[in-house]
């Protein structure tokens, strides 16, 4: 038997580089330490609730990244069409963060403590 495939071992690892102009921005959230490797999911104003249907909703995981003095937990959504969103944590259906996202911006917010 083989080992279950990885989604992307090298994931988070290095630089992100954000693919932004037009209609399609970015989004950088800063979390709470502790919460390294969690998985998050964005999804337009009005996929409020989660399914197990077949809906693939992006989702990115919690990354040490480093800054000047340390490193800081944050996610990264490198390339985003400009609209509303809601931030859940993976396959689940509560919305924990809002956001407006506009073409050609970074959009950055702070996860609910």
């Amino acid at each position: 038997m083989s080992a279950p495939a990885v989604e992307n071992p090298f994931a988070g690892q290095g630089s992100v580089l954000l693919d932004i102009g037009d209609d399609v921005g970015a989004v950088v959230v800063v979390v709470p330490s502790g919460m390294e490797g969690v998985e998050v999911e964005i999804r337009p104003d009005g996929q409020d609730g989660w399914s197990t249907g077949h809906v693939h909703h992006p989702h990115v995981a919690v990354v040490n990244r480093p800054v000047a003095g340390g490193e800081l937990p944050s996610l990264v959504f490198p390339e985003v069409r400009e609209g509303r969103y809601g931030l859940y944590l993976k396959e689940t259906a509560v919305r924990r963060l809002t956001l407006t996202v506009a073409g050609g911006r970074v959009t950055s917010a702070e996860w609910p403590r």
